[in-house]
């Protein structure tokens, strides 16, 4: 280590640099615009503007095309000669209609999205601060393309194009944050990340296999956290935000610090951000069923139900949280950036809504269904080198550790046997990635990734009436899960209208397995798993005009069985236990999606995107036998024996629609639709709907902005979803759904009515409030188990200095 401060602090004295300082503002309110990328393909150089709009492009001297883009606002594109007549000031003007940004999900380097044939989307920081998220998972939500299923307030697991879970892939930083023990159920492992410390926001739908590997079936989350900023002069950079927030469905009470000290080079950024939720509470309008008119409460060493003052108030679920990022960054000259980056999260324990609402025999099932604390700490050093020589133009290296812990705290009514199951895995990473210029024609990206990931998993069983514990069953075998894999994508520049790319990964997944058999009798004691998993791509991109983008992309993906696949134990449902299956496969997707974009006289753009994915091998729940017999006892009952195994098919096909009208005087139109229909294959041959194939959601927005005021009224809405059309796994969960005349579950339509807006009271100061669901409806979004926030007022201060 000592080694490596003395090389950063020897390459800082050979820094020299005549810094060229442009400054880019809003044109018509003249405020500094940040995260405004400059790029010049011909020269691979490129620099992002700081919170003053100021960015240093001294690498871009005598660039001859210069595209300076950021959402929200008209790209241009000028020489360096036309930047400096205009005494490096660049003006942009506000619009909702764009062709193209710079993203870098697809290939983890800086991208037009209008030169990939996935369908890619940014959230801005502009939108993700006046829509005010109260969690990561919510981040996404705003966009209108991704759905969000809860199971308890302390949640949020997105569903895209049809898949969710462990089917789709999150990266920090590009530091991939899937583990061995990521579920086919809901997830809130998102919830660990901090929307205000989140710099930049991107979705790839669809396969990104070639790149991320496994898991990147239903698409690709990318979150890039805040980078620390040097300062253009001589003085040191000290900007930062402290935000306050308060929100009435749950009493929110949530503030915000971050500071960033930057000097020529060196630059720190520091982040800290506490919540608290108190219970949520659900609209006054809607199915009765959502209503909690009772709780349980322990009172004299007895589990007694209580009445619900307020059956609109959803108990248990409050909880709160706290996030901690530290970032350093170093860079010696022009052609090393390292940054190192410390991040923490941890929450309360917080009460698993959807299990609170199970009865047995007439009575509750459960005195006690929690989740312990919720910890994710990441260490990361993260280098790129940047200079043009026989391997590569740039290359980046990212080493991670991770520590991930989650537990899980249940009771039965009045039993006094309280069971806690504790994971834990320990996660390391090394990413190194080249991209490579080969003539005019040809972009290479390339490189090697390494993942490995130790799984520990302890139960202890406490009788909470005596206070003698004992060791319990565990959640998964004692585990290593490894991932080696080495990947090529080239992107071939036919002419101005005709661009191509294609890629090509092999990765090779090892699991190792040890099981405790002193609880259940298993057949085995340990499974071992290897793997080889080839995919691809190749897609096109034409453009007829500079108005006009058409695309296809066909591709493969893969998800290999992992330790949750292999190994878990735990009660799927009432009257179901899932148990260990050694004998696993990988699963393996085939996509083609097509994709329309179309600008119209610079006032309207539509975008129209199709896609039918095929997923083969699939590793699906099924009933099973553990040692010749189909049920055993689990928690008190005989439970049907089920285990994971590669045993149907699925098929799902869907669409995207947005529409954005730039209407006169500050106002805009806006509206996004999603359509996604999944089937998937039964034991018994026939086809159920795939669970995670939502139903048809979107939102509408119409805008206003001027000068320092910005506004919208929206409307978020999902469609209903029949008991006849509901997958065969949900029919059973009568406790989450809506009752129809029947008596049979069922997944209610729902909309809700919002308005926000912001106000810039001076150049420090901004005030954002908002009222959200304004006509009250008690609504649960598909498959979520507690019901969405009712009337919610917001208001929040926040300071930029």
């Amino acid at each position: 280590m000592k080694k490596i401060i003395l090389l950063m602090v020897l390459l800082g004295f050979a820094y020299t640099t005549n810094a060229q300082i442009i400054t880019i503002q809003d044109q018509d309110t003249e405020q500094a615009l940040e995260l405004v990328t400059l790029i010049s393909k011909s020269t691979n150089a490129y620099s992002t503007t700081n919170s003053k709009g100021q960015a240093d492009i001294s690498a871009l001297k005598d660039a001859e095309k210069i595209e300076i883009r950021t959402l929200g606002y008209k790209t241009q594109i000028k020489s360096y000669d036309e930047l400096q007549s205009s005494n490096f000031i660049i003006l942009m003007e506000p619009s909702n209609i764009s062709m193209d940004e710079v993203v870098v999900s697809a290939t983890r380097w800086n991208q037009s999205s209008s030169d990939i044939p996935s369908k890619v989307i940014s959230i801005s920081p502009k939108e993700i601060a006046l829509q005010n998220p109260q969690t990561a998972a919510d981040l996404l939500g705003i966009s209108g393309k991704v759905f969000i299923q809860k199971s308890q307030q302390g949640g949020g697991s997105p569903m895209i194009r049809g898949f969710a879970t462990n089917r789709l892939v999150y990266t920090i930083d590009g530091v991939r944050m899937n583990t061995a023990i990521f579920r086919g159920g809901n997830l809130q492992n998102i919830i660990s990340l901090d929307p205000f410390a989140t710099e930049h926001t991107e979705v790839l739908f669809g396969p990104g296999s070639v790149v991320y590997g496994s898991d990147a079936i239903g698409g690709v989350m990318s979150f890039q956290t805040l980078t620390p900023q040097f300062s253009l002069d001589d003085k040191p950079f000290i900007t930062g935000k402290a935000v306050t927030r308060y929100a009435s469905a749950n009493n929110e009470k949530t503030a915000h610090l971050d500071v960033n000290v930057g000097w020529k080079k060196w630059a720190f950024t520091t982040s800290i951000t506490s919540y608290d939720y108190e219970d949520l509470k659900q609209g006054s309008e809607g199915p009765d069923e959502f209503l909690r008119p009772y709780f349980v409460k322990r009172q004299d060493s007895m589990d007694v139900v209580v009445t619900n003052e307020d059956p609109r108030v959803q108990t248990p679920s409050a909880y709160s949280q706290i996030n901690l990022m530290q970032k350093v960054r170093f860079k010696p000259n022009d052609n090393w950036d390292f940054q190192y980056g410390l991040h923490y999260s941890e929450t309360s324990e917080y009460g698993r809504y959807d299990r609170h609402q199970r009865t047995r025999d007439g009575a509750p099932r459960y005195g006690e269904w929690k989740y312990g604390p919720q910890k994710w700490m990441m260490n990361n050093l993260n280098l790129t080198h940047s200079k043009q020589n026989s391997l590569y133009n740039q290359l980046s290296v990212r080493l991670a550790v991770q520590n991930f812990e989650e537990s899980r705290i249940s009771r039965n009514f009045n039993d006094a046997n309280r069971e806690t199951r504790v994971e834990k895995v320990d996660a390391y990473s090394a990413n190194i990635d080249f991209t490579k210029a080969i003539g005019s024609k040809h972009e290479l990206y390339y490189g090697l990734e390494f993942v490995s990931n130790d799984v520990n998993s302890t139960g202890t069983d406490l009788n909470i009436e005596t206070g003698v514990s004992q060791p319990g069953p565990s959640r998964y075998p004692e585990a290593t899960w490894a991932s080696y894999a080495a990947y090529v994508s080239d992107q071939f520049t036919i002419n101005d209208q005709v661009l191509l790319q294609g890629g090509l990964r092999y990765n090779f997944i090892k699991l190792d397995a040890e099981f405790d058999t002193n609880f259940y009798p298993f057949p085995f004691e340990t499974a071992s798993l290897e793997n080889g998993n080839l995919t691809g791509s190749l897609g096109v991109v034409y453009k007829p005009a500079d108005d006009w983008v058409i695309s296809s992309n066909a591709s493969t993906a893969f998800r290999a069985p992992n330790v949750d696949d292999v190994g878990k134990v735990f009660d799927s449902e009432p009257g179901s236990v899932v148990i260990p299956n050694p004998d696993l496969d990988s699963e393996y997707a085939y996509n083609i999606d097509i994709g329309v974009a179309k600008v119209f006289s610079d006032v309207v753009k539509v975008d129209v995107t199709g896609y039918y994915t095929h997923l083969k091998n699939a590793l699906v729940r099924r009933d099973f036998k553990l040692n010749g017999q189909d049920s055993i006892v689990y928690d008190g009952e005989l439970s049907q024996v089920q285990a994971i195994q590669n045993a149907a098919e699925a098929n799902v096909y869907g669409l995207q629609a947005g529409v954005e009208v730039k209407l006169s005087n500050g106002f805009g139109f806006s509206s996004d639709f999603n359509y996604q229909y999944g089937e998937e294959e039964l034991d018994d041959g026939t086809t159920s709907r795939s669970r995670h194939a939502a139903p048809w959601f979107g939102v509408s927005r119409l805008t206003y902005g001027a000068q320092n005021l910005n506004m919208q009224v929206y409307m978020n809405y999902s469609g209903k979803r029949d008991f006849e059309d509901l997958p065969e796994g949900e029919k059973g969960k009568t406790e989450i759904y809506a009752i129809d005349e029947n008596g049979n579950p069922y997944a209610a339509g729902w909309y809700t009515l919002n308005y926000k807006a912001s106000y810039r009271l001076s150049d420090m100061f901004t005030v954002t409030g908002g009222l959200e669901n304004i006509t009250d409806r008690r609504y649960r979004p598909y498959s979520s188990g507690i019901s969405g926030a009712g009337r919610n007022f917001i208001l929040s201060l926040r300071a930029n200095f």
